[in-house]
């Protein structure tokens, strides 16, 4: 396997690495307005990713496979294939916010600190999927996926990746967790990202003429982690609007990337 692709999938579990190292520095909680911030310019990077790093390339992928007419076929069922796939997981793995305003207690907080986890390492496993089949596609010889487009996945979710792991490592200092610990939850919930992302590109390669399906599949379990989960955290309550600017100023970076790098 190229170095560079190697490189490329471990640059997001970086960003989460780095993102959780913020317990070190940081003292308090994150503030609401922060936590709005955060995961409104996530959602606009996942967002971007999916249509400029994973839509778009498998709707050129698939125009030459069959009638032209129904070259959106492959995107539109890998798509929904993804978003029933994260809603299979999201029932059976429950979600932070349904288990947010839990009793106080020694238990309770155990409980909320492995709810949390949890919750984001289900974000996570789309995200290294979408990582590795971009760079399966790449890996294959697809003129439609370039080293730098993939690289510009990587680096963007590496950048949505650096609040998230933020938003984990200091509630969970907050909620009694030393610092080490804190950090070690927040690390190990990027764990899954390259391990997917890798474990995707070996089987990918045993589905080439899937590639289309694979990339919109990505995009849909991505989509569907932004609509579930990111965009209730950045509207609910007040500063709202925050939220709202910085989802724009996430989409139009990862936008910029992909076409620079691309």
């Amino acid at each position: 396997m190229k170095t560079e692709v190697l490189y490329g999938l471990l640059i997001p579990f970086i960003g989460t690495a780095a993102g959780s190292g913020c317990v070190f520095f940081m003292k308090d909680q994150l503030k609401p307005k922060v936590e709005k911030a955060l995961s409104g310019f996530a959602s606009g990077v996942m967002v971007a990713a999916s249509i400029w790093s994973l839509i778009i390339p498998a709707m050129e992928l698939s125009a030459g496979m069959g009638p032209e007419r129904l070259s959106f076929l492959p995107s539109v069922i890998g798509f929904w294939i993804g978003v029933l796939f994260l809603l299979l997981l999201d029932s059976v793995i429950p979600h932070l916010h349904m288990h947010a305003d839990s009793a106080e207690g020694p238990k309770s907080k155990l409980a909320r600190t492995t709810m949390m986890v949890l919750a984001v390492t289900l974000h996570n496993l789309p995200e290294g999927m979408a990582v590795g089949v971009v760079y399966a596609g790449y890996l294959s010889g697809h003129s439609e996926i370039t080293a730098g487009g993939a690289f510009a996945l990587a680096l963007g979710i590496a950048i949505q990746n650096f609040p998230e792991g933020a938003i984990i490592s200091m509630p969970l200092k907050a909620e009694g967790a030393s610092k080490g610990r804190a950090f070690r939850d927040g690390v190990l919930s990027g764990a899954v990202e390259p391990v997917g992302a890798l474990l995707t590109i070996l089987a990918a390669q045993f589905f080439l003429p899937a590639m289309p399906y694979l990339l919109s599949f990505a995009a849909g379990a991505m989509l569907y982690v932004v609509v579930e989960e990111l965009i209730p955290e950045m509207s609910a309550g007040e500063h709202s609007n925050v939220g709202v600017v910085m989802f724009s100023v996430g989409f139009t970076l990862m936008m910029a990337l992909d076409v620079a790098l691309g």
